[in-house]
């Protein structure tokens, strides 16, 4: 088997070069994720350095780290919490939308845009990155924070409207007629729905099934059957991160703490190599003809979700400081608002050039916004067995010390309204 020289060597440099950013990033304790991705725009066609044969696996790998982010980030969670906290958070998901959606409709308008054109820009502003904050409440330190089940509320019900939406937008730009619409969205819209319920039904079985005394069985049962799930989810039009969100959540207890320690290393990984294509993708030099409309559009749309993490948070009973970080880590966007450019950027290519310079501004700011928001003061300990194990990257969670912590949303209600 011929192995190309050119792909191994890019690929080492490529891995190089994240493993030092990623240093800086912890020595000034900030995430990665913003230098990643300006490393992408510096490789990427246009940049300084192009890496043409590493390409495809840096496409194929983006895709598999935003399963892997989501999978590992439902492995904290269990169905029943989750659905409670959903069914909470109907009415967030109102408010987001219509905060949210409403600024790129705004401004589509304002720019001359057909109808195309403006429902293309309001999902664009509309939807968050799932992989980008998945990444972030990781690296932070966050997934036991009092608001980071709003937080996945928000973004799931997001990602749930977007199976709705794509399917609209694809039909529209493609000239469709608006039953040929509506049909694409009600069958998007079922599909989602018996999703949910299978997952409810049916969930508990999954772990008895992918559970196994070796760890290379476990991580080729539960990554085989996150991939296979995804695939489906993406055939029936659902995010293909909601159904490795799903597996996640149908793990619990044993099973779950020993996904988690296989799949952490795995996910770190290609969670980098995500947020490098996202850079990959952009032509610096479609950068800077939008960047006035684009920096106000984001600055924009960055207090709207500021506003929608608030208040779910609210809902929740954080204080203050935690409404506020449950809001700055929402402002991310990536990889929904770069496939809504491959759907509509043939319909007017200004569109295109604003929403990818909008989507490095937020996905590059996003997460320096959250990083210095006000974090929670630390727990007191009194020992160094009562430190919770470690979830970021490069962290492999331990096995849950004896005795058993209580239950997490017990857990959650003791850490305080902050």
């Amino acid at each position: 088997m011929h192995t190309p020289i050119a792909l191994l060597l890019e690929l080492g440099v490529i891995l190089t070069a994240l493993s030092l950013l990623g240093a800086v990033a912890r020595r000034f304790a900030l995430s990665p994720v913003p230098l990643y991705l300006v490393a992408g725009l510096a490789l990427g066609d246009g940049g300084l350095a192009p890496v043409p044969a590493a390409r495809e696996f840096v496409d194929t790998g983006a895709a598999i780290g935003v399963i892997l982010l989501l999978l590992v980030l439902g492995l904290d969670f269990t169905v029943r919490e989750f659905t409670a906290s959903l069914h909470r958070h109907r009415s967030s998901a109102a408010v987001d939308l219509v905060l949210n959606a409403a600024p790129g409709a705004a401004a589509g308008w304002l720019l001359g845009l057909d109808s195309t054109g403006v429902l293309a820009l309001a999902g664009a502003t509309y939807v968050s990155s799932s992989g980008i904050v998945a990444r972030l409440l990781g690296d932070l330190r966050r997934l036991g924070n009092r608001e980071t089940p709003a937080v996945l509320s928000v973004l799931v019900l997001e990602d749930f409207a977007m199976a709705a939406y794509l399917p609209l937008l694809a039909v529209v730009t493609a000239g469709g007629t608006w039953w040929q619409a509506l049909l694409a969205v009600l069958a998007a819209t079922a599909a989602v729905v018996a999703a949910i319920a299978a997952s409810g039904r049916w969930g508990h079985h999954v772990g008895r099934v992918l559970s196994h005394p070796d760890a290379e069985q476990v991580l080729l049962r539960v990554l085989g059957t996150t991939l296979i799930v995804a695939a489906l989810a993406e055939i029936i039009h659902v995010s293909a991160a909601v159904g490795a969100f799903l597996i996640g959540l149908a793990l619990t207890g044993a099973a779950a703490d020993r996904a988690r320690a296989v799949l952490s290393p795995l996910r770190d990984l290609f969670a980098a190599v995500f947020f490098l294509a996202l850079g990959l993708s952009v032509d610096p030099g479609d950068l800077l003809p939008m960047l006035p409309a684009a920096a106000a559009l984001a600055v924009v749309t960055a207090g709207t979700k500021v506003a929608t993490g608030w208040y779910a948070a609210r809902r929740d009973g954080a204080g203050r400081r935690g409404r506020l970080r449950a809001g700055t880590a929402l402002i991310a966007r990536g990889e929904f608002s770069v496939v809504i450019i491959g759907l509509a950027s043939p319909v007017d290519d200004r569109l295109g050039a604003l929403v990818t310079t909008y989507v490095m501004l937020l996905a590059v700011g996003g997460p320096l916004l959250t990083r210095f928001a006000p974090a929670r003061p630390a727990p007191p300990r009194t020992s160094a067995t009562d430190a919770r194990p470690g979830v970021g990257p490069g962290a492999v969670s331990a096995a849950r010390p004896v005795p058993a912590p209580p239950p997490r949303d017990s857990a959650r209600g003791a850490a305080g309204p902050d």
